[in-house]
């Protein structure tokens, strides 16, 4: 064989060889088939069943509205009055029941979609019905914590407000928050 066409023919396996290696790699799911909930993984499941806020409140969060959960963790900090401190309570066993109750649903519509594509009894009907669902429970979630956020801002003052924004690092301490002055009332806590 003559170098001219060695080369042409090492060339192609040279362009050819990164096709080979990228078919042939594995897909990062691969080991996910074995799932009992394709779509979720068990930390995912555990933290909907927990009733975790799993980032859903970061528009909140990080534009002023502070989260009771972290509210309760950082009360000495932000020096809460008794009254405070309860309405914070309140609030939070009032969104974690929520959330919990929520999050259970959201699992179970996810296994009934995984049965729908494992039984092979999957429609476009049954797939638009099921993620209606889903999605609407997801809506609903989300919907539970901010709302937390959006009521626990109204608990606070305006300085606690902005020592939460600087103990989460967001802010630094003594700077206004976002979404103090919007009528959303940092501050405007009921006596």
């Amino acid at each position: 064989m003559n170098t001219a066409i060695r080369h042409h023919l090492l060339a192609v396996a040279c362009a050819l060889s990164p096709l080979a290696a990228h078919a042939a790699s594995p897909s990062p799911y691969a080991g996910q088939q074995s799932r009992d909930i394709k779509a979720l993984s068990g930390a995912e499941q555990a933290d909907l069943l927990a009733g975790k806020g799993m980032g859903l409140a970061k528009a909140a969060e990080l534009n002023g509205y502070p989260g009771p959960a972290h509210v309760l963790e950082l009360a000495a900090d932000l020096a809460l009055s008794a009254e405070q401190r309860e309405r914070t309570q309140s609030l939070w066993q009032a969104m974690d029941a929520r959330a919990k109750s929520i999050g259970q649903q959201l699992v179970d519509a996810e296994r009934d979609l995984d049965a729908l594509f494992a039984s092979r009894q999957v429609t476009r009907e049954r797939l638009a019905a099921q993620l209606d669902r889903i999605g609407a429970l997801q809506a609903q979630l989300r919907a539970v914590h901010l709302d937390a956020h959006l009521e626990q801002v109204r608990i606070l003052t305006p300085q606690q407000t902005s020592r939460y924004a600087a103990l989460r690092g967001y802010s630094a301490p003594g700077a206004p928050a976002s979404g103090q002055g919007t009528g959303h009332g940092a501050g405007q806590h009921k006596h």
